[in-house]
């Protein structure tokens, strides 16, 4: 696959965002002026667009050193510039986890977290909102040697104390080398990482339509900084894993592939590519080509064997040959790098999850949407044919028919305002629910559980105490959401209870209210529980510097289960604001009709109208009504069919679930 085949993948994808975000657009305006939706149901659709504007696609490169990562980076993505854009040299380059994406409202730069921030216990993600933490240089990308200045900061180091070192978190390696760790010199100062992270904002064509690459340093990096492999790694729609050819996979790498990588609990590495980079070591004139080939073959499957993964999922590349051919416009070299192959699974595997995570997200709040507008077209049929049919029934101007039917219609009007009445009650009982629903998920007490575990932490010196502190926190907040759980059932029963009165009595469309559902949020909360165990398990005896990290790792967890609660009651929130809209809306239409239906009684009775004036007008809005069916019908069928994939003959199309 050529650079530009890439490309057109790239844009095929951003083409199915824009035509679903215009289709929806589309449906919300046409809703809107129909008057077939309320003030929430728009708000909903408005975050369905925020959510496609939100888009992003996450890519992670995780390597020890020397295995070439940055080099790599530079040729899949950046090798139409003629030049790296990211540093890459014989030895230890990044030194700091570096995100490259775009933002169009900031100009291009560098922003660099000091090192020192890791002391105060705040998250690299809160940081992000905090622009004057970070230290920050312009990108001169029309220069450059100015760039390539700027973006080399990454790799820089400082030097400071053992005791310094071990405050922040930062493990020291062993006088024997058996433990891996910041590097003590001669005169006792430990080299370190200036930098905590990188934040690099570079108007590229991938990056403006919303690709993310993260490029991680080592082993070292992602086990000071538990943020990474529980936030950032676990959101990338792709992984890519790069070993060197000429190393093979070693006690490092199987550290990082082990502890951060995969997954033995669930045997899942099924998002992750790994790479065999610096394959040219192996071209050699004096071999003949399939000897060659035995010896790559070799060592594919022993990389496959040793990590556990099909052999498919393994690809040879030489990044540097790849990036010289690209450079150089010469096809021959870049096929030989074996970076075709690579980038055409990359773009099979980030792509089409990207889209599933969208469609996902959005496609029940559609269709929800589309159910709930169905149920008011509906509602109008039903309303115009019961009107039509009362007035068929008049074939002469009889006054006591008349009259009759217009008790009838007042009757209906009485009962349905004495209901809504009566419903007033039950919005009492609502309104209780609704807030033990909302302490349920009170953040200031989840706030207080946090504080309460960190101090078991404190006290606690062995790692059986950390993992019981732990384990007490996580079933307490899986408790939690247990409890929210059964409130959002009882809240749920009430309203449905609601809806089959006002439909059994008034002859409404048959819905349901739409479920608040604690699932995916205990999923989440039990992945981290498993992974924070996993963790805690490697562990021995804890001492000073690793009772450092034990906390670091318990602050990033912490921070995700507060993440995870604060989305919870986001959704909570709009869940009840909504619960109710589509009968509030069916009703408000039936009043509509009522009153319409006893001022065109009146005006017969009056002798105003004439029956058959009357009959062609009912007539006029009946086909009103089919045609505001086949319109949103229409509209709606577009956005579905947008969120089952991409068009044929404009990329690779997606398979998605055929919506409920």
């Amino acid at each position: 696959m050529t650079y530009n085949q890439i490309e057109q993948e790239f844009d095929a994808y951003s083409g199915w965002r824009e035509r679903l975000y215009s289709g929806i657009i589309a449906y919300r305006d046409w809703l809107k002026d129909q008057k077939l939706i309320d003030y929430q149901t728009e708000q909903r659709l408005d975050n369905v667009l925020y959510t496609l504007q939100d888009d992003k696609l996450h890519v992670a490169f995780v390597a020890e050193f020397s295995r070439g990562k940055s080099e790599l980076i530079n040729a899949m993505f950046f090798g139409d510039l003629g030049r790296r854009v990211l540093p890459s040299a014989a030895g230890r380059t990044t030194m700091c986890p570096t995100e490259l994406s775009y933002d169009a409202g900031s100009e291009p730069s560098i922003r660099l977290l000091p090192i020192e921030t890791r002391s105060s216990g705040t998250t690299i993600a809160e940081y992000k909102g905090f622009a004057e933490e970070w230290e920050a240089s312009p990108l001169y990308i029309n220069d450059s040697e100015k760039m390539s200045e700027a973006l080399h900061r990454v790799t820089e180091v400082k030097y400071v104390t053992q005791e310094h070192a071990s405050s922040m978190g930062l493990p020291i390696a062993s006088e024997d080398g058996t433990d891996d760790g910041m590097r003590v010199r001669s005169d006792g100062y430990v080299e370190i990482p200036r930098w905590r992270h990188a934040i690099v904002n570079y108007p590229h064509p991938f990056l403006e339509q919303g690709l993310v690459i993260l490029d991680t340093p080592g082993l070292n990096a992602l086990g000071i900084e538990p943020e990474l492999t529980l936030n950032m790694l676990s959101t990338a729609q792709a992984t890519l894993f790069v070993l060197a050819a000429d190393a093979g996979v070693t006690k490092s790498d199987m550290a990082l592939w082990r502890d951060h990588l995969y997954s033995k609990e669930s045997g899942n590495a099924v998002d992750r590519l790994v790479v065999l980079n610096k394959i040219d070591v192996l071209w050699d004139e004096l071999r003949d080509e399939d000897a060659l080939k035995s010896e790559l073959a070799r060592q594919i499957g022993d990389t496959a064997a040793t990590l556990g993964v099909p052999e498919e999922q393994i690809f040879p590349v030489s990044a540097q040959k790849a990036l010289l051919g690209k450079i150089r416009a010469d096809e021959e070299l870049v096929s030989n790098s074996g970076i075709v192959a690579l980038e055409n699974a990359l773009t099979n595997m980030v792509i089409p999850a990207k889209q599933e995570i969208i469609c996902e997200n959005i496609r029940s709040e559609v269709a929800d949407i589309g159910a709930m507008v169905g149920a008011m077209i509906d509602q109008r049929f039903n309303d115009v044919n019961d009107h039509i049919q009362e007035l068929e029934g008049l074939n002469t101007k009889n006054m006591d028919v008349i009259e009759d039917m217009m008790d009838k219609v007042r009757d209906d009007k009485r009962h349905l305002e004495k209901n809504l009445r009566n419903f007033q009650a039950t919005r009492a009982i609502f309104s209780r629910q609704t807030n033990q629903l909302y302490a349920h998920l009170n953040l200031a007490a989840l706030d207080r559980r946090i504080a309460e575990t960190k101090k078991d932490m404190e006290i606690s010196i062995t790692t059986p105490g950390l993992r019981s502190s732990m384990l007490k926190f996580f079933r307490g907040v899986d408790s939690v959401m247990d409890d929210a759980a059964q409130q959002a059932g009882e809240i749920q029963e009430l309203m449905e209870g609601v809806y089959r009165k006002f439909q059994k009595e008034h002859g409404l469309a048959n819905i349901r209210p739409r479920r608040f559902s604690t699932n995916k949020y205990q999923r989440e909360l039990k992945r981290l529980e498993e992974r924070h165990d996993y963790f805690v398990r490697g562990m021995a005896m804890v001492m000073t510097e690793q009772a450092v990290l034990v906390r670091k790792f318990y602050e990033s967890v912490v921070s995700k289960v507060r993440q995870i609660f604060e989305r919870a009651n986001r959704d909570a929130d709009d869940w009840l604001r909504t619960i109710m809209s589509p009968m509030e809306s069916q009703v408000r239409e039936h009043q509509v009709q009522l009153r319409r239906r006893l001022e065109s009684i009146k005006r017969i009775h009056k002798a105003s109208d004439t029956l058959e004036d009357r009959m062609a007008e009912l007539q006029h809005v009946r086909e009103g009504v089919s045609g505001e069916e086949r319109k949103t019908t229409e509209l709606l069928e577009s956005v579905l069919r947008n969120l089952q994939g991409r068009a044929d003959g404009e990329a690779s199309p997606v398979a998605l679930e055929q919506t409920a």
